[in-house]
C-alpha cells in the first residue's frame, strides 16, 4: 500500500466515523440538545475571540490605522 492509498483509506474511515456519529446525535433528542448547547457556547466564546483576533490581525497587516473612538 502506498502512502497516498493509506491517506485515502484513512480519510474514508474518518468520514464514515463522523457520519455515524452525526446520525447517532441526530436520532437522539438528548444528544441533539447537548450538541446545540455546546455549539452555542463555542460560537460565543472561543470562536468569537478567534474571529476578532483574525480581523484585528488582518487590519494590522493592511497598514491602515484603526478609527478613532473618541471623535468630537
Amino acid at each position: 500500500m502506498t502512502e497516498q492509498q493509506a491517506r485515502t483509506t484513512a480519510n474514508v474511515v474518518m468520514a464514515a466515523a463522523a457520519l455515524g456519529a452525526a446520525v447517532i446525535v441526530w436520532r437522539s433528542p438528548k444528544l441533539r440538545r447537548i450538541t446545540w448547547q455546546l455549539a452555542r457556547q463555542y460560537a460565543t466564546g472561543p470562536l468569537a475571540f478567534w474571529t476578532a483576533a483574525l480581523v484585528r490581525e488582518a487590519w494590522d497587516e493592511s497598514g491602515r490605522r484603526p478609527p478613532a473612538l473618541d471623535r468630537p
